[in-house]
């Protein structure tokens, strides 16, 4: 497989890499947003006005 240089890519990652990088961010984001609106649902049952 040829390596290809992309004049954008300056993070330094191959594209397995960032494809990698990318998974695991997006993983981590959904999971947190999940936290966050359980935690906004649970807070709106404790005190609706909050």
């Amino acid at each position: 497989m040829a390596d290809h240089k992309n004049p954008l890519n300056s993070s330094g990652l191959s594209e397995v890499e960032a494809k990698e990088f990318h998974g695991m961010f997006m993983s981590g984001f959904i999971a947190y947003t999940v936290v966050a609106i359980i935690a906004h649902f649970l807070v709106w049952q404790w005190r609706p006005w909050f």
